[in-house]
């Protein structure tokens, strides 16, 4: 029974994980077409668009009593602080540098997220990592500067927003967990309200801005191709922000963040090939494969390593072989 609740809560977290990978997976390729290929003046609309789809989503479902969360009160407000703040600053960030940036150059940045959900949890959570956890991260952080530093297409404002957003990620992942326990929210109490909150003050921001003036005026909305398209972010944005929450839910802020760094390693060469807004150097592109080569050991020892360690059978095993030892030596002592 014991075996059978490991391999259950075992396929909950890859699973859980895979979702994950391939919903981030399809939104940056499908924001990158949105934002970069049609020229859609407005991030943060896009980001509005995600945000109000998430509400009427879940609002039905919670109409059809297909998924149950707190009704809203005072109390709302204080159990989601500061995941609003923090949701908004990711989305606007993420979508800004998304545009930006080229695909490769915006995965291997995304790369930082990781050295700094670690340094949170350290400092917020007293969490410990195995030097070999740090070792890849280093590796990571280091391919990531050479891929970086050779970067012909080098933007100030592209790198600030990337940064931001890995911060924003970072503590987004962090306070999801620990917002996850709040009783009454949930994880769709969560999505919910995050959205519900920060909605209208994005929208008012977008306003005088004039980004709702330029996202009105855009051309290609006859255009069928961008209409679909931009319709198909919306709705991956409500499906990442659930499978964000969904991974947390299932398993650490840290793999959550590793997930996402496992889904850069395909992006990442795709995107030399897709989006037309790479340019190749033979530095920036061994910095990418550095980079993805310590992504490729951190998950090793994130996942495998761990699961090694989790497995009963072989916890039962080395329990049996400590005690035949202890036996022995007890024998010997007597002897």
């Amino acid at each position: 029974m014991a075996a059978f609740e490991t391999e259950h809560s075992a396929l909950l977290k890859w699973s859980s994980a895979a979702f994950y990978a391939g919903s981030s997976f399809l939104i940056t390729v499908v924001n990158k077409i949105v934002l970069t290929n049609f020229r859609f003046p407005s991030y943060i609309c896009l980001a509005i668009g995600q945000m109000i789809t998430t509400i009427v989503v879940l609002y039905a479902a919670k109409m059809n009593q297909t998924v149950r969360f707190q009704d809203f009160d005072r109390s709302v407000f204080i159990k989601i602080f500061p995941l609003p703040l923090l949701y908004a600053g990711n989305h606007i960030t993420g979508l800004a540098s998304t545009k930006k940036l080229s695909l490769p150059m915006f995965t291997v940045l995304r790369k930082f997220t990781i050295l700094i959900t670690m340094i949170m949890e350290v400092f917020v959570l007293r969490k410990p990592f195995s030097q070999n956890l740090v070792y890849s991260v280093v590796t990571i952080v280091v391919g990531a500067l050479i891929a970086a530093s050779s970067d012909l297409a080098f933007d100030v404002e592209a790198y600030t927003f990337i940064l931001l957003n890995d911060v924003f990620t970072a503590a987004n992942n962090v306070y999801t967990k620990k917002k996850l326990g709040s009783d009454g929210l949930g994880k769709y109490g969560v999505l919910y309200y995050n959205a519900v909150i920060i909605v209208i003050p994005t929208i008012l921001a977008c306003g005088l801005t004039g980004d709702l003036d330029k996202a009105m005026a855009f051309e290609n909305w006859a255009d069928a191709t961008f209409t679909i398209c931009f319709l198909m972010s919306c709705i991956m944005g409500f499906v990442l922000m659930y499978s964000i929450v969904l991974c947390s839910h299932y398993n650490s802020a840290l793999t959550t963040t590793v997930v996402g760094a496992i889904k850069n390693i395909a992006v990442a060469y795709i995107g030399i090939f897709v989006g037309g807004d790479y340019l190749f150097s033979w530095p920036n592109f061994l910095g990418l494969s550095i980079c993805m080569s310590g992504g490729l050991v951190y998950s090793y020892f994130t996942f495998y390593k761990t699961a090694k360690t989790q497995d009963p059978d072989k916890q039962q095993s080395v329990l049996l072989e400590d005690t035949i030892m202890k036996l022995s030596a007890k024998d010997l002592g007597d002897i």
